[in-house]
Protein backbone atom coordinates (compact mmCIF):
# COMPACT_ATOMS: atom_id res chain seq x y z
CA UNK A 1 0.00 0.00 0.00
CA UNK A 2 1.41 3.37 -1.05
CA UNK A 3 1.91 5.97 1.65
CA UNK A 4 -0.67 8.74 1.21
CA UNK A 5 0.50 12.31 0.55
CA UNK A 6 -0.15 14.77 3.37
CA UNK A 7 -3.91 15.33 3.83
CA UNK A 8 -4.70 13.02 0.86
CA UNK A 9 -7.86 11.73 2.54
CA UNK A 10 -9.09 15.30 3.16
CA UNK A 11 -7.94 17.05 -0.01
CA UNK A 12 -10.60 18.08 -2.54
CA UNK A 13 -9.42 19.24 -5.97
CA UNK A 14 -11.74 21.91 -7.41
CA UNK A 15 -11.71 22.11 -11.22
CA UNK A 16 -13.76 25.06 -12.41
CA UNK A 17 -13.56 28.32 -14.40
CA UNK A 18 -11.70 31.16 -12.71
CA UNK A 19 -13.57 34.23 -13.87
CA UNK A 20 -15.72 36.85 -12.20
CA UNK A 21 -19.01 35.33 -13.33
CA UNK A 22 -18.17 32.04 -11.60
CA UNK A 23 -16.54 33.51 -8.47
CA UNK A 24 -19.73 33.35 -6.31
CA UNK A 25 -20.08 29.62 -7.07
CA UNK A 26 -16.37 28.92 -6.58
CA UNK A 27 -16.24 30.75 -3.24
CA UNK A 28 -19.33 28.88 -2.04
CA UNK A 29 -17.75 25.53 -2.95
CA UNK A 30 -14.53 26.46 -1.13
CA UNK A 31 -16.52 27.41 1.97
CA UNK A 32 -18.64 24.24 1.90
CA UNK A 33 -15.60 21.99 1.52
CA UNK A 34 -13.93 23.68 4.50
CA UNK A 35 -17.07 23.70 6.64
CA UNK A 36 -17.62 19.96 6.15
CA UNK A 37 -14.08 19.31 7.34
CA UNK A 38 -12.17 18.84 4.10
CA UNK A 39 -9.40 20.89 2.45
CA UNK A 40 -9.94 22.61 -0.93
CA UNK A 41 -7.16 22.55 -3.54
CA UNK A 42 -7.12 23.97 -7.07
CA UNK A 43 -4.98 25.05 -10.01
CA UNK A 44 -4.74 28.59 -8.59
CA UNK A 45 -2.04 27.21 -6.31
CA UNK A 46 0.13 26.68 -9.41
CA UNK A 47 1.94 30.03 -9.27
CA UNK A 48 5.53 28.82 -8.83
CA UNK A 49 7.41 30.23 -11.82
CA UNK A 50 10.08 27.58 -11.35
CA UNK A 51 7.67 24.72 -12.05
CA UNK A 52 5.77 23.96 -15.24
CA UNK A 53 2.11 24.82 -14.53
CA UNK A 54 0.77 21.52 -15.86
CA UNK A 55 3.19 19.57 -13.67
CA UNK A 56 1.93 21.49 -10.63
CA UNK A 57 -1.70 20.83 -11.51
CA UNK A 58 -0.99 17.11 -11.95
CA UNK A 59 0.81 17.08 -8.59
CA UNK A 60 -2.24 18.65 -6.91
CA UNK A 61 -4.61 16.16 -8.56
CA UNK A 62 -2.45 13.25 -7.40
CA UNK A 63 -2.54 14.59 -3.82
CA UNK A 64 -6.36 14.69 -3.63
CA UNK A 65 -8.65 11.73 -2.97
CA UNK A 66 -11.65 13.84 -3.95
CA UNK A 67 -12.31 16.06 -6.96
CA UNK A 68 -15.10 18.42 -8.00
CA UNK A 69 -15.29 19.12 -11.74
CA UNK A 70 -17.70 21.80 -12.98
CA UNK A 71 -18.20 21.58 -16.76
CA UNK A 72 -20.82 24.32 -16.93
CA UNK A 73 -18.59 26.91 -18.63
CA UNK A 74 -17.58 24.98 -21.73
CA UNK A 75 -19.65 27.14 -24.09
CA UNK A 76 -18.00 29.33 -26.75
CA UNK A 77 -16.30 32.42 -25.37
CA UNK A 78 -18.12 35.60 -26.42
CA UNK A 79 -14.85 37.38 -27.28
CA UNK A 80 -12.72 34.67 -28.91
CA UNK A 81 -15.48 32.45 -30.27
CA UNK A 82 -13.55 29.44 -28.93
CA UNK A 83 -14.60 26.88 -26.32
CA UNK A 84 -12.90 26.57 -22.94
CA UNK A 85 -11.20 23.21 -22.58
CA UNK A 86 -9.42 23.55 -19.22
CA UNK A 87 -12.21 21.94 -17.21
CA UNK A 88 -12.71 18.84 -19.44
CA UNK A 89 -8.92 18.54 -19.73
CA UNK A 90 -8.40 18.51 -15.96
CA UNK A 91 -11.29 16.04 -15.60
CA UNK A 92 -9.39 13.80 -18.02
CA UNK A 93 -6.20 14.16 -15.97
CA UNK A 94 -8.10 13.17 -12.83
CA UNK A 95 -9.71 10.13 -14.47
CA UNK A 96 -6.30 9.11 -15.83
CA UNK A 97 -4.77 9.44 -12.37
CA UNK A 98 -7.48 7.17 -10.98
CA UNK A 99 -7.01 4.64 -13.78
CA UNK A 100 -3.22 4.49 -13.88
CA UNK A 101 -2.19 5.78 -10.44
CA UNK A 102 -1.04 3.90 -7.38
CA UNK A 103 -3.31 1.92 -5.05
CA UNK A 104 -4.42 5.09 -3.22
CA UNK A 105 -5.18 7.05 -6.37
CA UNK A 106 -7.27 4.20 -7.74
CA UNK A 107 -9.66 4.96 -4.87
CA UNK A 108 -10.15 8.59 -6.00
CA UNK A 109 -13.75 9.85 -6.00
CA UNK A 110 -15.12 12.57 -8.28
CA UNK A 111 -18.17 14.80 -8.42
CA UNK A 112 -18.88 16.08 -11.94
CA UNK A 113 -21.20 19.08 -12.16
CA UNK A 114 -23.05 20.79 -14.98
CA UNK A 115 -26.03 23.10 -15.27
CA UNK A 116 -28.07 20.20 -16.67
CA UNK A 117 -27.38 16.54 -15.98
CA UNK A 118 -27.12 15.39 -19.64
CA UNK A 119 -25.84 18.52 -21.40
CA UNK A 120 -22.27 17.15 -21.37
CA UNK A 121 -23.23 14.46 -23.91
CA UNK A 122 -23.06 17.06 -26.68
CA UNK A 123 -19.44 18.08 -26.03
CA UNK A 124 -17.69 15.30 -24.05
CA UNK A 125 -19.56 12.10 -24.83
CA UNK A 126 -16.57 9.92 -23.86
CA UNK A 127 -17.53 10.27 -20.20
CA UNK A 128 -21.02 8.92 -20.82
CA UNK A 129 -21.79 6.55 -17.98
CA UNK A 130 -20.13 8.84 -15.44
CA UNK A 131 -22.69 10.29 -13.05
CA UNK A 132 -23.15 13.98 -13.86
CA UNK A 133 -24.94 16.07 -11.24
CA UNK A 134 -26.99 19.15 -12.08
CA UNK A 135 -25.85 21.88 -9.67
CA UNK A 136 -28.57 24.46 -10.29
CA UNK A 137 -27.90 28.18 -10.49
CA UNK A 138 -28.02 29.34 -6.88
CA UNK A 139 -25.26 29.28 -4.29
CA UNK A 140 -27.55 27.37 -1.92
CA UNK A 141 -28.13 24.63 -4.50
CA UNK A 142 -24.40 24.28 -5.16
CA UNK A 143 -23.63 24.04 -1.45
CA UNK A 144 -26.32 21.39 -1.00
CA UNK A 145 -24.91 19.28 -3.86
CA UNK A 146 -21.37 19.45 -2.47
CA UNK A 147 -22.59 18.76 1.08
CA UNK A 148 -24.62 15.71 0.05
CA UNK A 149 -21.71 14.30 -1.96
CA UNK A 150 -19.11 14.66 0.79
CA UNK A 151 -21.63 13.52 3.39
CA UNK A 152 -21.44 10.03 1.91
CA UNK A 153 -17.71 9.89 2.72
CA UNK A 154 -18.19 10.39 6.47
CA UNK A 155 -19.36 7.88 9.05
CA UNK A 156 -22.69 9.22 10.43
CA UNK A 157 -21.97 7.44 13.71
CA UNK A 158 -18.92 9.64 14.19
CA UNK A 159 -19.46 12.87 12.25
CA UNK A 160 -22.74 14.75 11.97
CA UNK A 161 -22.83 17.17 9.04
CA UNK A 162 -25.35 20.05 9.11
CA UNK A 163 -27.81 20.38 6.26
CA UNK A 164 -26.93 22.24 3.08
CA UNK A 165 -29.30 25.01 4.13
CA UNK A 166 -27.45 25.39 7.44
CA UNK A 167 -24.07 25.55 5.69
CA UNK A 168 -25.50 28.09 3.23
CA UNK A 169 -26.67 30.25 6.15
CA UNK A 170 -23.21 30.01 7.71
CA UNK A 171 -21.70 31.05 4.39
CA UNK A 172 -23.91 34.15 4.41
CA UNK A 173 -22.64 34.95 7.93
CA UNK A 174 -19.06 34.47 6.73
CA UNK A 175 -19.60 36.86 3.82
CA UNK A 176 -20.77 39.53 6.26
CA UNK A 177 -17.69 38.94 8.43
CA UNK A 178 -15.17 38.78 5.55
CA UNK A 179 -14.47 42.56 5.30
CA UNK A 180 -13.60 42.66 9.02
CA UNK A 181 -11.35 39.61 8.69
CA UNK A 182 -9.57 41.21 5.74
CA UNK A 183 -9.23 44.53 7.56
CA UNK A 184 -7.38 42.80 10.39
CA UNK A 185 -5.08 41.07 7.91
CA UNK A 186 -4.67 44.22 5.78
CA UNK A 187 -6.16 42.50 2.72
CA UNK A 188 -8.51 43.86 0.06
CA UNK A 189 -11.64 41.65 0.27
CA UNK A 190 -12.37 42.32 -3.41
CA UNK A 191 -8.96 41.08 -4.61
CA UNK A 192 -8.33 37.96 -2.56
CA UNK A 193 -6.12 35.24 -3.99
CA UNK A 194 -7.36 31.67 -3.56
CA UNK A 195 -4.94 30.84 -0.75
CA UNK A 196 -5.91 34.01 1.13
CA UNK A 197 -9.64 33.44 0.69
CA UNK A 198 -9.22 29.83 1.83
CA UNK A 199 -7.29 31.02 4.89
CA UNK A 200 -10.01 33.55 5.73
CA UNK A 201 -12.65 30.82 5.47
CA UNK A 202 -10.68 28.46 7.71
CA UNK A 203 -10.09 31.25 10.24
CA UNK A 204 -13.81 32.11 10.42
CA UNK A 205 -14.86 28.46 10.72
CA UNK A 206 -12.40 27.85 13.54
CA UNK A 207 -13.85 30.81 15.45
CA UNK A 208 -17.45 29.80 14.69
CA UNK A 209 -17.53 26.07 15.28
CA UNK A 210 -20.97 24.50 15.38
CA UNK A 211 -21.79 23.48 18.94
Amino acid sequence: MAKPPANFLRNVFINCPFDETYTPVFNAIVFAVHDIGFRPRCALEASNAGQFRLDKIMDIISECKYSIHDLSHTALDAVTGLPRFNMPFELGLDLGCKRFGNSLQKAKISLVLDIEAHRYETFISDVKGQDITARGNSVTEVIEVVRDWLRNELDPRIVIIPSGENISNRYSDFQIALPSICAKLKWNPNKLKFVDFSFAVATWIEANQIA
